[in-house]
């Protein structure tokens, strides 16, 4: 792993902080990082200890999307390394999207372009007051492509057609209102309030919390028909017969702590 680009702390808990750390460059990813912090994810994600994913970044801002010496390289590139550059950023998402394991974003400063898109991404956002947000990609004739879908299922169509045109920038406040951001607190209060839903995702079945993460997916995009209301059934009653669903009732029932949590 290159500490240069990312660090990655664990903790006994089960937290694996991911910070991106080119503050000099406010955390602009190019094609280096992009494949680092996809195959790290993705190590996360096999692991079974860990159990909480926090993505965080170091010095005043969060990310400033595209790094400009790659954006320099891509005005060069054919359509096709072109598509090629894209479908990696496209593969970092979709991998930060569908992690098995909850991920906390915490928003420190600006998130620019694809930056925004990091965000969208995660399960639970906490930004600071002063976070603010962009997607800016128009004021450079381009468009937000492969961080679209997540983009635009956080701050529904609607507020898409206002920010993928526009370019504007918008405050922390006006992004909780649109649904991209959880919480705001102020600065110096963020890696409590981090912290405090860390402990609350701690206490809760990993497996289910797995599951949870797939049925938002599936149901959130399909008519309630009897095909949906047959497949909950059905996913709600294999859960139960799991050794964590198991597990999870018997605790209860015995007034214990199940044996997910530590300490």
């Amino acid at each position: 792993m290159n500490e240069k680009t990312i660090m990655i702390d664990v903790d006994e808990k089960g937290r694996a902080t991911v910070t991106l750390n080119r503050p000099a460059m406010h955390n602009a990813f190019d094609d280096s990082l992009i494949a680092l912090l996809t195959d790290e994810l993705k190590r996360l994600d096999r692991d079974s200890n860990i159990r909480v994913v926090v993505l965080a970044a170091k010095g005043k801002n969060f990310s400033a999307g595209a790094d400009l010496n790659w954006m320099k390289r891509m005005a060069g590139y054919s359509l096709e390394e072109n598509l090629e550059d894209a479908k990696k950023l496209a593969h970092l998402m979709k991998t930060l999207n569908g992690l098995s394991k909850p991920v906390i974003a915490a928003v420190q400063g600006a998130a620019f372009g694809g930056g925004v898109g990091l965000v969208a991404c995660c399960d639970i956002v906490i930004a600071s007051t002063r976070a603010s947000f962009s997607l800016s990609e128009v004021k450079l004739g381009l468009i937000p492509s492969v961080i679209s879908p997540y983009v635009a299922d956080a701050i529904g169509s609607r507020a898409a057609r206002r920010y993928f045109l526009t370019g504007e920038r918008f405050s922390a406040e006006e992004a909780y209102r649109l649904g991209l951001v959880n919480e705001v607190v102020e600065e110096d209060e963020l890696n409590s309030a981090v912290e405090k839903i860390c402990h609350i995702l701690l206490q809760n079945g990993p497996e289910a919390i797995g599951e949870a993460k797939k049925l938002i997916a599936s149901v959130s995009r399909g008519n309630i028909d009897e095909n949906m209301i047959n497949r909950t059934a059905h996913w709600i009653a294999e859960v139960r017969a799991s050794h964590e669903g198991r597990e999870g009732l018997s605790a209860f029932l015995e007034k214990r702590k199940p044996n997910w949590i530590r300490g």
